[in-house]
């Protein structure tokens, strides 16, 4: 409204909204995502953060899909947001269904359930034990089979545990140790050079030149390593793993800035 007054202008297009803050935020949030100038990270994150403290039974997906963040960064906004204790037994997912965050007592009980009525339909155990039919078909299967309907977790104590810088490097080493990438570099650098960020900055743009020459893809090392001959593929092979540790080295201090 300042903007245009100062421009002079006697009118302005607008949107009306009903809704309460907490949903008038979401639609700007939405917005901003959409068009404008890129949210950077640390935006998104703050966004995240007070939508997990407006909506703290929203899934990690669903926070991720409103903010354009990975489920996974998430997931590490809300435990640092909140204590075991605090954070909620249910989640509402993207399709507004409502689920719990553990489904071991849906399997103990759809196990009662069936061992109560042991010939009773699938549907009418998931109904009675408030489960999917999937997860009473499964449960009636592994009793079948003389396992435990509750399949083999890690202990709560596990889970709210950071992991180690230790448990840190071997997953990373085992992600790199892999020919399979979760993420390519070319749908990344799409993105990348458009953000205004990198695209007006000499370093940005000169880093992407650097990642350009230092990325490789699945395909392309399939296609190249047969032209290795086999007195060097031992020296080769070491070169590659310094290269990976390199990249992890990286990597590890990406995350810690980030």
């Amino acid at each position: 409204m300042r903007a245009a007054k100062l421009r002079g202008e006697e009118k302005i297009a607008v949107q009306f909204f009903e809704g309460d803050d907490g949903e008038a935020f979401l639609l700007s949030v939405d917005a901003n995502i959409k068009h404008g100038l890129p949210l950077s990270p640390a935006d998104r994150e703050a966004a995240a953060s007070r939508i997990l403290g407006l909506y703290p039974q929203w899934s990690d997906r669903a926070v991720a899909a409103a903010t354009g963040l990975s489920p996974t960064t998430v997931s590490t906004i809300r435990r640092r947001l909140f204590l075991p204790a605090e954070r909620a037994d249910i989640r509402v997912g993207r399709d507004g269904r409502v689920r719990p965050v553990d489904g071991s007592a849906g399997r103990r009980r759809a196990s009662e359930v069936i061992a109560m009525k042991p010939d009773a339909p699938l549907r009418a155990i998931a109904q009675e034990a408030g489960v999917s039919v999937g997860t009473a078909r499964d449960v009636r299967e592994r009793l079948r089979a003389g396992r435990d309907p509750v399949p083999q977790q890690r202990r709560p104590a596990d889970e709210e545990r950071p992991p180690s810088a230790d448990a840190s490097v071997t997953v990373l080493r085992r992600r790199t140790g892999t020919a399979r990438q979760s993420t390519h570099w070319p749908s990344v650098r799409g993105n990348l050079i458009r953000d205004p960020a990198v695209k007006y900055a000499e370093n940005g743009r000169a880093f992407v030149r650097w990642v350009d020459g230092h990325v490789i893809e699945p395909t392309e090392w399939g296609d190249l390593i047969d032209a290795v001959p086999p007195h060097w593929r031992k020296s080769v092979a070491e070169l590659a793993r310094s290269c990976a540790g390199a990249w992890l080295a990286f990597a590890q201090e990406l995350e810690e800035r980030a």
